[in-house]
């Protein structure tokens, strides 16, 4: 009887172990990059997020005694973009130089009317004075700060191979085209910082909806005939 050693045949296995993984190794992917194993390509291509000062000055003439429906109407549409992209107070400031102190003095109060008219509540308002070190006549500012998005700057799609399969890591370009398209559609950039706050749930609505859903009965609102989605026959 032929008697095979045990110290051969585990030698022969740890051989063929050691060739397997060679052969692995001669078809591994490249090296996987860092920033790979850290969080995700959305991660990788941030929104960026900058402050900026929104003006808007009103001239105050020496010749007139009130303001003209022009600036009335820029008044009305600086205060309409504050109550939507606005942040902290809606600065009204008073220039202590100016040809027409009367008039400076009711701009400053029939600004302060048509932003409250706007639904600006008067502690959202901010009453500054300017210009005293200024010899020439100022005008009247209106000021709010305001964010913007920035966009990730993403690399030339005409400059990466899209045939070359030799690894599986992602391309730097994943990613980048989903957040620049989010920073050109997102209405107020500040929620991005999470400044805003949740405003509460209509309680009262959600009542209707479970009570509903409890008796089987559908949790669409109901439509008119006007609002009906359905398309015209009328040209049949």
């Amino acid at each position: 009887m032929t008697i095979i050693s045990k110290q051969p045949l585990t030698l022969l296995a740890f051989g063929a172990g050691l060739m397997a993984l060679g052969a692995c190794a001669s078809y591994a992917p490249t090296a996987v990059p860092e920033s790979d194993l850290q969080g995700t390509a959305l991660s990788r291509n941030e929104v960026g997020v900058t402050k900026r000062a929104e003006f808007l000055e009103i001239a105050l003439p020496a010749e007139t005694s009130e303001l003209s429906d022009t600036d009335r109407n820029r008044i009305r549409s600086f205060v309409r973009a504050y109550t939507l992209t606005g942040h902290g107070s809606l600065v009204l400031s008073l220039p202590q130089t100016s040809n027409n102190a009367q008039l400076a003095v009711t701009a400053i109060a029939e600004a302060r009317a048509i932003a409250w008219e706007s639904g600006v509540e008067y502690d959202e308002i901010s009453g500054e004075v300017h210009g005293a070190a200024d010899s020439a006549p100022q005008p009247m500012i209106l000021a709010y700060q305001a964010y913007d998005a920035i966009a990730p700057e993403c690399a030339s799609k005409a400059s990466i191979d899209f045939s070359d399969i030799a690894s599986n890591n992602t391309l730097p370009t994943l990613g980048c085209s989903v957040r620049t398209n989010l920073a050109a559609m997102i209405a107020d950039p500040a929620d991005l910082l999470g400044s805003r706050e949740i405003g509460p749930a209509d309680n009262a609505r959600r009542d209707v909806i479970l009570d509903k859903f409890r008796l089987g009965e559908s949790t669409a609102s109901v439509r008119s005939d006007d609002e009906s989605g359905a398309v015209s026959q009328a040209v049949d």
